[in-house]
């Protein structure tokens, strides 16, 4: 019998999770691990890598195993992650030199800022699409080279190989046969040529980052290596990757430009499709790849939001103001109807469209009679306000956005959802699967295995859950967010 299942492994930022798919785009069977962060300085997030080897193959011979499915079932692998996360690893033993620096990672700010006033950042973004900022990867490349002792004449001499989650996860999986990257991962980079869509000397250079150190970048969909069979008791090719927020544009099934999609997960990450065309964002926003299939490139322009999830998970760690995060919503609902507090979640900075590194959080509108449901309130309404900053920046780039397609964790709560509809004055639709980053990688793997001929296809597996649509007035909204950009004006750091 034919396989007919794919393995999609969802490594992110907090949790490695691995579900299967069968051939309806139906989720089978998952198992998911919580990743534990580590903080060694404020403002510096690493992850262990090899915790992150371990727990993929944990949680994918749970689905497996879950499933009643042998590995032999499964027609592919599909991998996606979260992204600009780096590691740098010792080419003959595959043993990382240094934890993994995470995206929300800020140590390298001093040297984009110095690059900056360099004038640097007006060609960088030329090649790249994106700004000098240390959330990308080739900065923290760089530092880790700079900072481990013999790292730089290691990787000069090509005993080291580097790559974010995705590329680590491939060369585990392959026994260290396969040293590659998906076009969207290596798109945030700082490195990669994306009108090219391979490496460009003169940015490797300028980063300090070997070519000797980097890998091949591939499509998103293709034979990119085998699993080897003691892992998973079979060997199963690896089909597909992407980066988390490109693989939930496809498994979002946004293929058309124009279409929109925002992930809500740690962060907030919106997509809007430009198909052929690498627009130059006139609103700070990055151009990035969307996706990449048989050497052709479609492209996207994104926003990225770094904390949104994450502000939940504070409430719940850092303050304990709720138990768990599902807590929240009941929580809000008791915040006064003329609530004026706002939280600005800027822990790591400030992303799109401020770019502002030096921002922090902040509470503002306290009153004396504020309380936790106040509190609880204005962390979900700072999701719904940084989503419309995105939102507006896209309509002055020129986008017409009639409805915001929704996925990730936080999207199960009703009342967040409509006041995202009231902020962002569209339609908001949330589908069937909300799973849509790993749905997204098992359609990849799925393309190249032949069980979804192509992209249209995969789009008539969308199915929508529920549509909630805007019913708050203009001038009471437009109100609300003049309060939500006072507040930010007043934690920006220039």
């Amino acid at each position: 019998m034919a396989a007919r299942h794919v393995l999609a492994i969802d490594q992110g930022t907090t949790s490695t999770r691995a579900i299967v798919f069968d051939a309806d785009g139906r989720p089978v069977a998952s198992a998911q691990k919580e990743l534990p962060q580590i903080f060694p300085r404020p403002g510096w997030v690493e992850h262990d890598p090899d915790e992150i080897w371990s727990a993929t193959v944990e949680v994918c011979r749970g689905a497996l195993t879950k499933a009643k499915l042998e590995a032999s079932a499964l027609a592919g692998i599909g991998i996606t992650n979260q992204r600009e996360t780096t590691v740098v690893w010792d080419r003959s033993t595959g043993k990382p030199i240094h934890n993994a620096i995470v995206w929300q990672d800020r140590r390298t700010a001093d040297r984009c800022e110095a690059l900056k006033r360099a004038g640097h950042e007006a060609e960088v973004t030329e090649r790249t699409g994106l700004i000098l900022d240390p959330y990308f990867a080739g900065t923290k490349i760089a530092w880790i080279l700079d900072t481990v002792a013999g790292a730089r004449e290691a990787a000069e001499k090509g005993t080291l190989a580097c790559g974010t989650i995705e590329c680590f996860l491939l060369w585990r999986l392959t026994g260290g046969k396969v040293h590659a990257s998906d076009a969207t991962n290596a798109s945030r980079s700082l490195l990669l040529d994306i009108h090219k869509g391979d490496w460009d000397a003169d940015l490797q250079k300028l980063i300090g980052v070997p070519a000797a150190l980097l890998p091949k970048v591939v499509d998103c969909s293709g034979e990119l290596g085998v699993a080897t069979a003691d892992i998973l008791g079979a060997p199963v090719p690896v089909l597909g990757m992407a980066g988390d927020q490109q693989a939930a544009t496809v498994g979002q099934a946004c293929i058309v430009p124009g279409m929109v999609k925002a992930t809500y997960g740690t962060g907030c990450f919106a997509l809007l499709n430009t198909g052929s065309i690498a627009m130059r964002s006139h609103n700070r926003l990055l151009t990035t790849v969307a996706y990449q299939l048989g050497g052709r490139r479609t492209y996207a322009l994104e926003g990225s939001i770094f904390v949104a999830g994450a502000a939940v998970q504070w409430l719940r760690d850092g303050l304990r103001l709720i138990e768990t995060s599902a807590d929240i919503e009941q929580v809000a609902s008791g915040a006064r109807p003329d609530n004026s507090v706002y939280m600005v979640p800027a822990f790591v900075g400030l992303g799109a469209p401020y770019w502002d590194a030096g921002a922090r959080g902040a509470l503002l509108g306290l009153t004396r009679d504020t309380g936790p449901a106040e509190i609880a309130a204005a962390t979900l309404d700072s999701v719904c306000y940084q989503t419309r900053d995105l939102i507006d920046a896209m309509r002055g780039d020129g986008a017409q956005i009639d409805e915001l397609r929704v996925d990730g964790g936080m999207v199960v709560n009703d009342p967040l959802m409509q006041r995202l509809a009231d902020t962002v004055a569209v339609p908001v639709e949330r589908p069937v699967v909300t799973e849509t980053t790993a749905l997204g990688a098992a359609f990849l793997a799925g393309l190249a295995a032949g069980l979804w001929p192509s992209l249209d296809a995969l789009s008539k597996t969308w199915a929508l859950d529920r549509a909630f649509k805007p019913a708050e007035d203009a001038a009471s909204r437009d109100r609300r967010y003049a309060g939500w950009q006072d507040a930010v004006r007043r934690v920006r750091s220039s």
